[in-house]
């Protein structure tokens, strides 16, 4: 059975700021190679590229405080708009002239509301565990949504944890393959070299 890939979730703690007199709001759901402490279980960093594939091809919805029910803008109907530079991955929202919409422009043009976030499933990560604690770099994503949230927050780690019980699995895997090759190739040469030892005593 194919397992369905799971959602992790990412919050940023800065500005979103008023668009002049419209009702569109800009700012950055994630920035690039800066460290992120998650849950003290590791540090983890989004590389510049992750972005790269999905936005060619993903309809990503913008939502209040990640509630489906509260739809903020859209991709594809060029409500929503999303692109990357150098410092993260930029967002911008066209608010509808709805409650949900004017409440959210009065409370970012008030400072009540400061924070963004992105839902995605990971594609490609690497893991370094030669720091304390791990690195994680993330390399690809799918986006699935971005949020404009109330209270700027990490996400589970579970999901991650197991993406990085995937990567020892791997090492230890690759590690076992390795050894199993050098013990082949030393048993080899030893069968080799017996041989020529009896063509010569012969």
């Amino acid at each position: 059975m194919t397992k369905t890939p799971e959602t992790e979730t990412r919050s940023l703690s800065a500005p979103i700021e008023p668009s002049g007199d419209s009702r569109t709001v800009v700012g950055y759901a994630a920035t690039f190679n800066s460290s992120a402490n998650i849950g003290d279980a590791w540090r983890e960093f989004i590389a510049p590229d992750a972005f790269n594939d999905t936005l060619k091809s993903a309809d990503v919805r913008a939502y209040f405080d990640h509630n489906r029910g509260r739809v903020l803008g859209r991709s594809s109907a060029g409500t929503l708009r999303l692109a990357t530079d150098h410092r993260g991955l930029r967002v911008e929202i066209d608010l509808p002239d709805t409650s949900d919409g004017r409440d959210v422009h009065a409370l970012i043009s008030r400072g009540d509301v400061d924070g963004m976030s992105f839902g995605f499933v990971v594609r490609h990560d690497e893991w370094d565990e030669t720091t304390t604690p791990p690195t994680r770099t993330i390399r690809k994503v799918d986006l699935r949504e971005v949020s404009i949230v109330s209270e700027p927050a990490y996400g589970d780690t579970s999901i991650g944890l197991r993406s990085l019980g995937d990567a020892r699995r791997e090492i230890e895997i690759a590690q076992r393959q390795e050894k199993r090759r050098h013990i082949t190739r030393r048993l080899s040469m030893r069968a080799g070299i017996d041989l020529r030892q009896r063509g010569i005593r012969a």
